[in-house]
């Protein structure tokens, strides 16, 4: 029929060999069916590959039609999969060792009676250990799911994945904060900046501070208090807000020891 088409191009000898070769696209799109993916497009896939497999067959070759038609078939399927079933962009050649790894896995699984080690997954592949943990590592990854997409369990429609993971950080006052002290604690003599950071970044008393740079501890309450008002005669206007509001967290405590 097929050597008939390519001689006559006639559509019906084309149609009656894709009828005659559709049980083998079939066997090919359940050979790839993981449950995920709907049979029915996988089998529109593979009928797909056979009629394209059936007008680029050349008998003169001399090869068997099927030993065509099945990498012909095989490809639209990985094509299709390539395509359609990977939410993240992942290169090729890693999306085709994770279908090789997805298939061998089944197999394994089935003849082991348990999980197939990485190791054995490579020996039946062909590929290399580093290469089905990285196949292992996007296939993990195919699916995504929406932050807006309902809790599943929660018993309240309502309530989406984002408003469980995610939760106000009380520290991003601390940012904008930083971002606009660091400047002006760059501008201060090096002693004003290193008692200021033994106090509040080491959290140190101001006796202990004394005795690491050598002087009494009225000399660092002073030091302190005089930072403190250098950086808030250079801070701006705009920001004095949220400077009053760190003035207030970070006042010395004369005497403390």
């Amino acid at each position: 029929m097929i050597a008939r088409y390519r001689r006559t191009q006639d559509p019906r000898a084309r149609e009656q060999a894709v009828h005659c070769y559709m049980p083998l696209a079939r066997r090919l799109a359940s050979r790839y069916h993981r449950g995920q993916e709907p049979l029915d497009d996988l089998l529109q896939v593979a009928y797909l590959g056979l009629v394209k497999a059936v007008d680029r067959f050349d008998p003169a070759h001399g090869t068997r039609f099927s030993s065509f038609a099945i990498p012909t078939i095989s490809g639209e399927l990985r094509r299709h999969f390539r395509d359609t079933s990977w939410t993240l962009h992942v290169p090729r050649g890693v999306q085709e060792a994770a279908l090789e790894m997805t298939k061998a896995s089944a197999e394994l699984a089935h003849q082991l009676r348990r999980p197939p080690t990485v190791r054995e997954l490579a020996e039946a592949t062909g590929l290399e250990l580093e290469q089905i943990a990285e196949a292992m590592q996007a296939r993990a990854a195919q699916d995504t799911t929406s932050l807006d997409q309902p809790r599943a369990g929660g018993g309240d429609g309502d309530t989406t994945i984002a408003e469980v993971i995610g939760n106000e950080d009380d520290r991003l006052d601390l940012i904008e904060h930083r971002v606009t002290v660091a400047p002006l604690i760059r501008a201060l003599p090096a002693r004003e900046r290193e008692i200021l950071f033994m106090r509040f970044a080491r959290d140190m008393t101001q006796s202990e501070i004394a005795e690491r740079v050598g002087c009494s501890q009225m000399q660092v309450s002073r030091l302190l208090r005089r930072a403190i008002a250098r950086l808030s005669q250079v801070s701006d206007e705009p920001q004095a807000g949220p400077q009053r509001r760190s003035r207030a967290t970070v006042r010395p405590r004369d005497g403390a020891s």
